[in-house]
C-alpha cells in the first residue's frame, strides 16, 4: 500500500465515509451490460448530463482513462433503513456520499490534480445539468462508476470489500483513481 493510500484512508474517515479501502486498479473490468443499463434511462440522465453516457465517453475511452492510474481507493457510506423501502434513507445516504466525495476529491486533488473521481449515480453538483451547454463545474464534475461500465458489486468483491452490511442497510460506493 502506498503512503498516499494510507493517508487517504485517514482523510476518507475525516470526510465522513463509513468505509474506505485500497482499490487494486487491475481488478477494474468494463462491462458492456452495465452501460446498456444506463441507456435504459431509468434515472432520466442518459444523454441529458455531461457525466453520464454518452457524453462521458465511449466504454473504450472510459477504460483507457481508468488504465492511466496505478492506485485507487474505494469509498462507501451506509445508511440504515427504517422500513424495507425507505426513500428518505436512500436520499440521505446519497447526499452523504456526494458531500463526503466532494470534500475528499478536494483534498486528494491537492496531491493528484488529475485523479479520476467516480461516484454513485450521476453528478449531483448542479440541481439541473447545463447539458448540452458547457458544464458549469468541469473541475468538480464526476461520472459514476456505472457510467464507466463498472459493476460495483464485482469491484467490491474483487477488492475484498463488502457491498452489503446487513439487513435494512443501503450502501453507496464511489472510487478515486490516482
Amino acid at each position: 500500500m502506498s503512503d498516499f493510500t494510507e493517508r487517504y484512508l485517514f482523510i476518507a474517515e475525516e470526510c465522513g465515509f463509513d468505509h474506505a479501502s485500497p482499490l487494486d486498479v487491475s481488478t477494474l473490468q468494463v462491462e458492456t451490460w452495465v452501460r446498456d443499463t444506463c441507456a435504459e434511462d431509468k434515472c432520466h440522465a442518459y444523454d441529458h448530463n455531461w457525466t453520464c453516457p454518452p457524453a462521458c465517453g465511449t466504454l473504450d475511452e472510459c477504460e483507457a482513462e481508468m488504465q492511466k492510474y496505478e492506485h485507487g481507493i474505494l469509498l462507501q457510506v451506509t445508511g440504515t433503513q427504517e422500513k424495507r423501502i425507505d426513500v428518505k434513507c436512500y436520499a440521505e445516504t446519497e447526499t452523504r456520499l456526494r458531500d463526503a466525495l466532494l470534500a475528499f476529491a478536494e483534498r486528494i486533488r491537492e496531491d493528484h490534480p488529475d485523479c479520476l473521481v467516480l461516484g454513485a449515480g450521476g453528478c449531483r453538483i448542479c440541481p439541473v445539468c447545463a447539458y448540452p451547454e458547457p458544464c458549469r463545474f468541469p473541475d468538480r464534475a464526476m461520472s459514476s462508476m456505472e457510467a464507466y461500465g463498472l459493476f460495483v458489486t464485482r469491484v467490491c468483491k474483487d477488492n475484498g470489500v463488502p457491498y452489503h452490511y446487513g439487513p435494512k442497510t443501503i450502501t453507496y460506493t464511489a472510487c478515486v483513481l490516482y
